[in-house]
């Protein structure tokens, strides 16, 4: 017991000295009154960059996506450039610089989380990354970072025919984690870029996107893995491995994927087509590497695999061109007037914006029924993505409207019923008793 208070007050010591030399010594205090001055220097020059920055950049959209995480910066990192040349000043005059130092971590640390964390949406891993930053800036100012980092190298273990060791794995992971983070970023951007591109069809603007996404990742992940050390021939064996696994256990997603590239290289359905297939009716909102979105009228979005949109018979509204012909049948009674009926239904037509003048509608007599005259009206409409069902309601309450005004008559189901009478026959009892089971 004895003893461990003995160690105890030699390490309270211990801090006392290193408290007493490193914090409360002039030098140290007079670098953290040179820090606070830099400070208040560096918040003025921010302030007149802002200004003097040409205003021509904010026509960039990756300028104006980034100016909220730049524009706080720009204090920092001035005053970061005054800190490092206050250090080097020091280290010319063989001065201790020790607050200049923490000044140097902490403000690093400091940077690159305004900077990440701005950057990444997701909040757990904006907080990992916070965590992550200020661990590394408390190693290096008590100075065990150093010290963490070489025992982190001397430990290696074999991977194939070579050694890798820890440090080295753990900044091939950071490297594989940025490198895949900056080939969405860039993807993103490319996606933008394109965009705006008229003379790209919808349909190869997703696939240039697709093919830049899948290359920059596998760039990313070839580079990390050789930074580490990783002789690349080593997963020649995975290659196999992954091969059977795509065989069997992901036939369906690899299908789907290769069905989403043929529709996309074909060119047979597009984003802002009009389509139906197996009874859903709707827009086709995304092609997806495993699914196309397509969103119907009532506003639900139905994934629908992209094998069954190759191998399933798909209705495209909108291939090739987008007039549409509705067909809409109609029944007038007997006694109306089939002339007056045909033209009243043409006028109403004229009075839905949706329809068009050429072709123009036409009326045809299909049939006489049981109770009415068939007739067919067929309009043509060339935005189908806004609906047919409500066309057709509206140019039904036209005809309705002109029918009841001019007499025209709709049908009512009618049914002759002929009553066969028989004369009475007499009953008697005997009748009655020779009906009787013996």
């Amino acid at each position: 017991m004895t003893d461990i208070i003995a160690q105890g007050q030699e390490w309270l010591a211990a801090l006392l000295i290193w408290f007493d030399e490193r914090l409360l010594s002039y030098q140290t205090l007079a670098q953290l009154g040179i820090i606070f001055l830099l400070w208040g220097l560096s918040i003025g020059l921010g302030r007149l960059s802002r200004l003097l920055l040409p205003h021509g950049l904010d026509r960039f959209d990756w300028y104006r996506r980034l100016k909220p995480q730049l524009s706080p910066l720009y204090d920092l990192v001035i005053w970061l450039v005054f800190i490092v040349a206050a250090k080097t000043l020091a280290d010319q005059q063989q001065v201790a610089a020790y607050a200049l130092n923490i000044a140097i971590s902490l403000i690093l640390a400091w940077i690159v989380i305004r900077l990440v964390t701005g950057l990444i949406e997701s909040r757990e891993v904006a907080r990992m990354v916070r965590s992550f930053a200020w661990t590394l800036a408390a190693l290096n100012i008590v100075g065990w970072l150093k010290p963490l980092i070489d025992f982190l190298d001397s430990v290696t273990f074999s991977l194939g025919q070579g050694h890798v060791s820890i440090l080295g794995f753990l900044g091939g992971m950071l490297t594989l984690v940025f490198l895949i983070w900056l080939a969405l970023v860039v993807t993103k951007f490319l996606e933008d870029w394109l965009r705006k591109i008229p003379a790209i069809n919808p349909s190869a603007r997703v696939l240039l996107s697709k093919v830049a996404r899948i290359f920059l990742i596998a760039a990313a992940f070839l580079f990390a893995v050789s930074s580490v050390g990783i002789d690349l021939t080593v997963f020649a064996v995975f290659g196999g491995a992954i091969g059977v696994g795509l065989g069997f256990g992901l036939q369906k997603v690899v299908s789907n994927f290769v069905s989403g590239v043929i529709l996309l290289m074909d060119r047979s359905i597009k984003p802002g087509d009009v389509v139906e297939i197996s009874g859903t009716y709707g827009r086709i909102n995304k092609l997806a590497g495993r699914y196309t979105s397509v969103i119907s009228r009532d506003g639900r979005e139905h994934l629908i695999p992209n094998e069954d949109m190759v191998t399933q018979t798909v209705v495209n509204w909108t291939f090739s061109h987008r007039m549409v012909r509705r067909h809409l049948p109609l029944g007038i009674s007997y006694k109306s007037d089939v002339d007056l009926a045909m033209a009243l239904m043409i006028e109403a037509t004229e009075e839905v914006p949706r329809i068009l003048d050429d072709p123009a509608p036409r009326v045809l007599i299909k049939g006489f029924g049981d109770n009415a005259i068939d007739l067919e009206l067929r309009v043509w409409i060339q935005d189908a993505k806004n609906g047919v069902s409500n066309v057709a309601s509206e140019v039904y309450y036209k005809i309705w409207q002109k029918f009841n005004a001019n007499n025209v008559e709709f049908p009512y189901p009618q049914r002759d019923i002929h009553i066969v009478s028989r004369e009475k026959s007499a009953i008697t009892p005997e009748s009655i008793s020779n009906l009787a089971p013996e």
